[in-house]
């Protein structure tokens, strides 16, 4: 399972895509979007500022 967004939280802010050591994080429609070569490093998360972010 990858990193969930919670997208009510997402403002969009790009944090996330610049942290992620993969790449597996993208903005469309300014919220992110995690895609399956996400490997749940957890650094996201730990960086995302509004907490929208999570490993289920």
């Amino acid at each position: 399972m990858a990193v969930k967004v919670d997208i009510k939280k997402c403002t969009g802010c790009g944090t996330c895509v610049e942290i992620c050591p993969v790449q597996a994080i993208k903005m469309e429609k300014e919220k992110a979007v995690i895609n399956d070569d996400c490997v749940e490093c957890g650094a996201c998360v730990n960086e995302c500022p509004n907490g929208a972010l999570s490993i289920p």
